[in-house]
């Protein structure tokens, strides 16, 4: 049986009008949001990740004093930026936010395998190194310096960079890019050895970076937090970004998935409700649309049950009649 191209409860159907029909109903969103953050919870504390602990270390470590050493005072929050999403009503513009998405970040591989109970570090290595199997399989220009863009409070930028800098005696340069400065206030405070070059605070579709810069640019998890046309133009900006034979790599949710396609009612709205782009997210052609800004075609594989990772590259120079 072919699988389908995405879940039914995504797009235009009559499911997806139904549950989307639901989720604008306010009391019953308010209740949606809840239970949302109730599952997220749940599996970190059964599996011995303790959520409110964390939360409630970072919020008496006076880290919020530091929020001024990351904000870009000329960053202007685009609309798409600023609805509710993840259960928060200011997004992720708000320490609460901030303070639980380390939690929420190893919640979520649990998820990914539930029925071998692996333990949250494992679940986590898992999910990050099926990403990067993949780029050690199609990434082949070398690699020394990496963006990880929409890289929240930095954990999948440390795992990147340790990926890379494991397999090298040169340093590698990595480089975190978010457009929430609370996340990246938490992401310095994480990074307590110092790996990570820089993390900048600014709009992944218009980074101010310099041109050729990057070998190898990352979106892990972000692309189905944003509608469309905004992901086009990031991957017009990662276009610019990365030298040439450098390659851009997403991993995120595979509409294709049977994990995906086939979640139970109460799941699938409850994350809706938590993600108000996933109509656009399920029924975008990311291949397409890496080509159209002009990376070479893409290569998707279905990385773990869940997700999809797709790698791209950014076309070689051409040369001419006389090998120039």
């Amino acid at each position: 049986m072919n699988t389908k191209i995405k879940p039914d409860w995504a797009g235009e159907g009559l499911l997806s009008k139904f549950v989307n029909f639901l989720i604008q109903t306010k009391p019953i969103y308010n209740l949606m949001k809840h239970q949302a953050r109730q599952v997220l919870i749940k599996t970190a504390e059964k599996k011995d990740i303790p959520w409110r602990k964390n939360y409630e270390e970072l919020e008496a470590s006076g880290i919020k004093q530091q929020l001024s050493t990351v904000v870009n005072s000329n960053i202007v929050y685009p609309d798409y930026y600023k609805v509710p999403f993840h259960a928060y009503p200011e997004g992720n513009l708000c320490w609460q936010a901030a303070f639980e998405a380390k939690s929420a970040t190893y919640s979520m591989a649990l998820r990914v395998w539930p029925k071998e109970n692996l333990t949250w570090l494992a679940a986590h290595e898992r999910l990050r190194g099926s990403f990067h199997n993949v780029l050690a399989t199609y990434v082949t220009q070398p690699v020394h310096d990496i963006l990880d863009i929409g890289c929240s409070v930095g954990i999948s930028t440390q795992t990147l960079h340790r990926y890379y800098q494991k397999n090298q005696a040169s340093p590698i340069c990595t480089v975190g890019l978010d457009l929430s400065p609370y996340m990246l206030t938490v992401a310095k405070s994480l990074d307590t050895n110092g790996e990570i070059c820089k993390w900048i605070h600014a709009q992944a579709e218009n980074t101010g970076e310099p041109s050729n810069t990057f070998d190898l640019v990352t979106l892990q998890f972000v692309i189905h937090e944003l509608p469309r046309n905004i992901s086009k133009e990031i991957f017009a900006e990662a276009l610019r970004l990365l030298r040439p034979g450098g390659c851009i790599a997403i991993v995120d949710n595979n509409p294709k998935s049977p994990v995906i396609q086939n979640l139970p009612p109460i799941l699938f709205t409850l994350m809706k409700s938590t993600e108000p782009w996933s109509d656009d997210y399920y029924s975008f052609d990311i291949e397409t649309a890496l080509e159209d800004v002009g990376f070479e075609k893409a290569i998707t594989i279905a990385s773990d049950p869940r997700h999809r990772t797709i790698i791209s590259q950014k076309p070689l120079p051409r040369l001419n009649k006389t090998g120039v």
